[in-house]
């Protein structure tokens, strides 16, 4: 997500701790008539600046949120509503992504061109590794243990050892990388490539590329989701506000839609079948999913609406809202 030798750090994280009384209750539910309800804003930490990727943790009921411009990590509790924690350290952080097989997150610390990784138990950091020219977004292969890493500018996909935090290799993209997500059943590592309008497929095993595909119709590939059950990818073009499912069998494109100007954070969710597009321009489009297409179901105007995640057990949906009456929230939403 853009605007346009790895070491070891011993001592403390500049970490604050919040308790549950630092929330105001939940408001009550404002309807919006587009497919989406408010159920709170909750404030959150820091200045009212600009938010960028988040990453959910479903068996510890973390949400994991880069306060990009504040160079913040922010943990969230969703089960109780509460904030964690709100780590310092990460300059111009953009990525997120939690790994709970090795009780880590990682982090695209891009102003210092590294990736940072945080031990999830006691929340310090454990390792950095780089130099990366801009690491962007992150996906983990659980087989190999690696952490995938799009370098937006160095048009690579950089590739981290989880367990040691050491730059390992990276693969040659040809192009921009936009984001990067692993697929379980192939167990292969997809990435958008600017530029070459493709759909790059990676062997984490090997660290090479084993199939390239042309996505007619999407210019600048960037934000990807998955439908993994139903084998299927939904890849944004941040430069045609346009939006694509692919076969993941065949990897052809099924059908494209419009979505806001300059699509970037997608997320879906597997037991509703419902897609959600967030546009840097504060527009949300959301889908529902059937029989391989995309219906529409709403719209949603929220100033700096670009970054969304869901929860697939309850299916609320949270928004990091960076400036609302001057001051940062979480809008966690449900769907009507």
């Amino acid at each position: 997500m853009t605007l346009r030798n790895s070491h070891l750090l011993a001592g403390c994280l500049a970490v604050t701790l919040f308790g549950s009384s630092s929330l105001t209750p939940a408001q009550p539910a404002k309807p919006h008539g587009r497919g989406l309800t408010t159920v709170a804003d909750v404030p959150m930490p820091g200045p009212a600046v600009r938010f960028d990727y988040q990453s959910f943790d479903p068996a510890s009921g973390r949400l994991y949120i880069a306060h990009m411009n504040a160079d913040q990590l922010v943990v969230f509790d969703v089960r109780n509503r509460t904030l964690v924690a709100n780590l310092n350290g990460f300059q111009r952080v953009h990525g997120v992504f939690a790994a709970p097989p090795v009780h880590r997150v990682f982090a695209s610390a891009t102003g210092d061109h590294q990736v940072v990784a945080v031990d999830t138990r006691t929340l310090q950091i454990v390792g950095r590794a780089g130099p990366i020219d801009y690491p962007d977004g992150l996906a983990y292969a659980p087989r190999q243990g690696k952490i995938f890493v799009s370098d937006e500018h160095g048009g690579v996909d950089a590739v981290i050892d989880a367990a040691s935090v050491r730059l390992m290799d990276a693969v040659p993209l040809g192009g921009g990388a936009g984001n990067t997500v692993y697929e379980p059943v192939s167990g292969h590592i997809l990435v958008g490539v600017h530029q070459l309008n493709q759909l790059a497929v990676i062997d984490p095993a090997t660290d090479r590329i084993v199939g390239r595909y042309s996505l007619p119709g999407i210019e600048n590939p960037h934000g990807i989701a998955l439908d993994v059950a139903g084998r299927a990818a939904f890849v944004a073009g941040e430069e045609n506000h346009s939006l694509a499912v692919v076969d993941l069998n065949s990897m052809k494109i099924l059908s494209t839609y419009e979505v806001g100007d300059d699509p970037d954070v997608l997320a879906f969710d597997p037991g509703l079948k419902r897609l959600y597009v967030g546009a840097e321009s504060g527009s949300v489009t959301i889908f529902g999913y059937g029989n391989r297409r995309l219906t529409l179901l709403g719209t949603l105007e929220m100033p700096h609406a670009h970054t969304v995640a869901v929860d697939p057990q309850t299916h609320l949906v949270y928004f990091p809202l960076e400036d609302i009456d001057g001051r940062p929230l979480l809008r966690i939403m449900r769907p009507d």
